[in-house]
């Protein structure tokens, strides 16, 4: 109990005296609205969890050449990463998993990809018949 009453200060802690969202809150809204863990977050930054972590429950922030890449993850801009800029309302994914493995899929070989791609589209086809049909 104790762990959560802890968890909680440092959240309320981490809002500005203006009550505005700061970086690490904003990062972790942004990581899980794209379905990422920290983990994963950490792989693709090629940085460990644990540094996520301190990134979005300390105050620090990771270092300048991180966040480009970091907003192209998370895909904002750095101003709306820093809190510059307001976010634009993404339409948000019902699946996020699907949409984590499209992005992957979209860095495949070109052979690769139009063979999903063809999969895609014949699951699709069947679908269609099957509504015909029924």
């Amino acid at each position: 109990m104790a762990r959560k009453s802890s968890a909680s200060a440092r959240s309320k802690a981490a809002r500005s005296a203006n009550g505005e969202e700061m970086f690490g809150e904003r990062l972790a809204r942004l990581r899980k609205a794209r379905g990422y863990t920290q983990t994963e977050l950490g792989e693709l930054l090629g940085i460990s969890q644990r540094v996520v972590t301190y990134y979005e429950r300390e105050s620090g922030r990771p270092p300048g050449h991180l966040l480009p890449k970091l907003a192209e993850i998370l895909g904002v801009s750095v101003n709306v990463l820093l809190g510059n800029e307001r976010e634009r309302e993404p339409v948000q994914p019902r699946h996020t998993r699907l949409w984590r493995k499209l992005r992957e899929v979209e860095k495949l070989p070109d052979a690769d990809r139009k063979t999903i791609v063809r999969m895609i589209d014949a699951l699709l086809a069947r679908q269609k018949l099957e509504k015909r049909a029924g």
